[in-house]
C-alpha cells in the first residue's frame, strides 16, 4: 500500500481502537480486556474482510504496525480514560473519518480480489462496521448498528460510490475522495441532526 494510505489506515485503526477501549473501561474490564476490545474494534472489520476475500495472511498479521497501533490506543485509553471520555464527541467525529476511509478501502480491495460490484460494496461496509459489531458482542450488548443509529448505511453508500467509480475507470483519487465524502457527510449529518434509522412502532408481537 502507498505510504499515505497506510498512515490514514493506521489513524482510522487508532480512533476505532480508542472507542473500543472506552467501552471496555465502562464495562469495568481489566487491562487485558481493554486491549482485546481495542484490537477487536480497530482490526476486526479489515480482518473479516481479508478472510472472506481470501487475502491471506490478513494485513493485521502481515504488518507489525497494525498490531502496535491498537495496543498503543488501548494502553493510552486505559491510563487517560477520564480525559478521553470527556472528548468522546471529538472521538466520534474522528470515528466518522475512519469509517469513511475504511468503507472505500475495503470496497476497492474487494474489487482488486475479483469480487463483483454488490459483494465488493458489502465488503466495504463490513470493513467499516465489523470491528464495532465484534466489540459490542464481546461487551455483551446489542451492536450499535442495530439500534437505529445511522452508521452502516453511510458506510454502504460510500462503498457503493467507490465501486461504481472504480467500475467506470475513474482515477483512484477521485474514487476515494468521492466515496469517502459521501460516507463522511452522511454520518456527520446524522450525528448533528440526530437522524435515526426507522424503528418498529407499537407493541412487539410475541
Amino acid at each position: 500500500m502507498p505510504s499515505t494510505l497506510v498512515v490514514l489506515d493506521l489513524v482510522g485503526i487508532f480512533v476505532f481502537a480508542i472507542s473500543g477501549a472506552l467501552v471496555a473501561v465502562r464495562k469495568d474490564l481489566d487491562v487485558f480486556g481493554v486491549l482485546v476490545l481495542a484490537g477487536t474494534t480497530g482490526l476486526g472489520g479489515g480482518f473479516l474482510r481479508d478472510v472472506l476475500i481470501d487475502a491471506t495472511p490478513p494485513t493485521a498479521l502481515a504488518d507489525w504496525r497494525y498490531l502496535l497501533v491498537p495496543a498503543a490506543a488501548g494502553l493510552l485509553t486505559f491510563v487517560f480514560h477520564p480525559l478521553l471520555g470527556r472528548m468522546e464527541r471529538m472521538v466520534n467525529v474522528f470515528d466518522a473519518f475512519g469509517l469513511s476511509l475504511f468503507c472505500v478501502a475495503g470496497a476497492t480491495k474487494a474489487l482488486d480480489y475479483g469480487l463483483g460490484p454488490l459483494p465488493a460494496a458489502l465488503m466495504g461496509m463490513l470493513t467499516g462496521i465489523g470491528g464495532g459489531m465484534l466489540r459490542d458482542l464481546l461487551a455483551g450488548r446489542v451492536p450499535v448498528v442495530f439500534r437505529g443509529e445511522l452508521y452502516a448505511t453511510p458506510a454502504l453508500a460510500g462503498a457503493t460510490v467507490a465501486v461504481l467509480g472504480t467500475r467506470a475507470d475513474l482515477p483512484v483519487v477521485v474514487v476515494a475522495v468521492t466515496g469517502a465524502a459521501v460516507c463522511l457527510t452522511w454520518r456527520l449529518l446524522a450525528m448533528w441532526r440526530g437522524w435515526q434509522a426507522p424503528m418498529p412502532t407499537g407493541p412487539a408481537s410475541v
